[in-house]
């Protein structure tokens, strides 16, 4: 298996990087991050306090990362990290996910990707900071570097500018007030734009698109012509539009990066961060794209690490495992990754028929070391003979029962997501 350093790995990015490849034979993924981040929840091998990128010693400590854990790929996740792999790519003793320098440094400035197109694509109109904007108010401000909506401002007055306004670092910007789109590309290492799909940025939170529909519109293909024609992309990038009070798409910004929506991709068989590996190697791509309509909404998910080390489950039957008639099929996909870790399940329970029959009856039999069928009143901690095992059940009054007697977790059904 070829070796994937994906940083920062807690990012949207680097989750979506993780997501798309989780299941990939060939690659195995390693997580490195300057900071403590979500990526330790995620990432099966995780590397956390490596320099932050603007760190002088950042470089060598990549490069020693590299030669300690024989990195053949850098997958960079945030903009920044994307800029810097592409200036030092000579210096860095891996391969680099991600196109060339000038690419990387007119995408990383609204203010040098606006001077870049504002010839060939409608851009916004940049205002310069005085008193004599009333006539063009709402405005809109923003980092001239930055990503995810931070520091960006609606202006709706002379007031709201002198008080967010602090440098030249920010743009004044004409306001957009109408839908935003964000169009995912793909340019093979032969430089042919090879895939575009837009899709409407509905609702956003903290600068993601957490609602998205597919939209098409051939507008969409003419623009990523002419951007992919003058700049060097290789592999996934992206570009977004906005539209004018006429209606009119307005370029936004490019990344030459994979998106953290770009999940979105994935529902239709693209898997656009798996193809920018094989682009890299220079293999021929095919795009095989379902012919359906989808529709993808976000909210907060939740990773948990327990610091409980166990090797036996006693597991409840029915109300567990079993619910309504149907097999609950979150517990039996924790079932099979215990067994995966080699862990030993143990079915306890007081099922009212023969269970090794009910068991059957939906294919579940051999998940199981050991079936203990109650017949009497007789607690089930008395049947609870490891004492690193956890136990799970629906009944209060059981889970309480076996955590006085046994002293070990109990977990309710709700509970299954946390051992996970």
């Amino acid at each position: 298996m070829k070796k994937i350093l994906v940083f920062p790995c807690g990012s949207e990015i680097g989750l979506e990087i993780y997501r798309s490849f989780q299941y990939n034979k060939d690659y195995e993924l390693i997580g490195g991050s300057s900071t403590s981040d979500h990526g330790k929840f995620v990432f099966e091998n995780y590397i956390e306090n490596i320099p932050f990128v603007d760190d002088e010693k950042f470089i060598d400590k990549i490069n020693e990362i590299i030669s300690e854990k024989k990195i053949d790929y850098l997958y960079p996740a945030h903009d920044s990290v994307v800029l810097k792999f592409a200036e030092n790519c000579d210096k860095l003793k891996a391969k680099v996910v991600g196109s060339d320098y000038f690419t990387c440094d007119i995408c990383r400035s609204k203010r040098k990707t606006y001077e870049f197109f504002k010839d060939t694509l409608l851009v916004p109109k940049i205002y310069e900071y005085d008193n004599k904007l009333d006539n063009f108010f709402p405005l809109f401000l923003k980092p001239d570097v930055g990503q995810g909506a931070k520091g960006t401002q609606k202006i709706n007055n002379q007031y709201d500018l002198d008080y967010f306004y602090k440098d030249d670092s920010q743009l004044i910007l004409e306001y957009l007030p109408f839908d935003e789109y964000t169009i995912d590309c793909f340019t093979d290492y032969k430089g042919n734009l090879r895939f575009c799909c837009g899709r409407r940025r509905s609702r956003i939170s903290n600068g993601i698109s957490v609602s998205s529909q597919l939209v098409f519109n051939d507008q969409f293909k003419s623009i990523a012509e002419i951007i992919n024609n003058k700049l060097k992309f290789n592999g996934a990038w992206f570009f977004q539009l906005k539209e004018n009070f006429n209606h009119e798409l307005c370029l936004l910004e490019i990344a030459p990066r994979i998106a953290g929506t770009m999940e979105f991709q994935r529902a239709f068989g693209v898997n656009l961060a798996l193809l920018n590996l094989y682009n890299l190697e220079e293999k021929n791509i095919d795009f095989l794209v379902n012919n359906y309509t989808c529709e993808m909404d976000r909210a907060l998910s939740n990773n948990y690490k327990l610091n409980y080390l166990y090797n036996y489950i006693y597991i409840d039957l029915d109300d567990v495992i079993i619910q309504n008639g149907k097999v609950n099929y979150m517990v039996v996909s924790f079932l099979y990754k215990a067994l995966s870790e080699k862990k030993k399940i143990i079915l306890l329970t007081r099922h009212k028929s023969d269970p090794k029959q009910s068991l059957n009856q939906y294919k579940l039999f051999n998940i199981f070391s050991e079936i203990i069928h109650i017949k009497d009143e007789s607690l089930k901690s008395a049947y609870i003979k490891h004492r690193d095992s956890i136990f799970i059940d629906d009944s209060h009054r059981e889970r309480k029962d076996v955590y006085t007697n046994c002293g070990i977790p109990v977990f309710d059904v709700n509970m299954i997501d946390v051992l996970m």
